[in-house]
């Protein structure tokens, strides 16, 4: 149903290292780089990144989160990692979450403007 997504960030080089870092274990990786964006994915940008002087104050009350689909389970435990070296914070460590379904494996991190990010894989390896 969704095509894309875009978010406002106060530093778009710090939110880079952050999303380079963060995403290239799930695959994805900055397929658009300018001043003005930064486009995240596998083949074609649908996370997008804009630098914005009063980018959406972070409420984790909100409800509001951005979930990636990783191949594996391995990826999600490597998305997790890689987002805490690269500055992120931990919103619930790699794991089944058996009240979200059968199968269900994710991580969970706050990015460093405050955005709430899962990484989710249904496989069962």
């Amino acid at each position: 149903m969704l095509n894309h997504v875009s978010i406002g960030v106060k530093d778009l080089a710090r939110a880079r290292h952050f999303y380079d870092a963060a995403m290239a274990p799930l695959g994805y990786k900055c397929l658009y780089e300018s001043a003005e964006a930064l486009g995240y994915g596998a083949k074609a940008p649908v996370m997008w990144l804009l630098p914005s002087k009063s980018p959406v104050p972070a409420d984790k009350a909100s409800g509001l989160h951005f979930c990636f689909d990783a191949a594996r389970r391995a990826d999600v435990d490597g998305f997790h990692a890689a987002a805490l070296k690269a500055g992120g914070h931990d919103n619930g460590k790699p794991g089944l979450r058996p009240d979200y379904g059968d199968n269900y494996y994710a991580a969970f991190v706050i990015d460093p403007d405050g955005y709430r990010l899962e990484a989710y894989c249904a496989s069962a390896k």
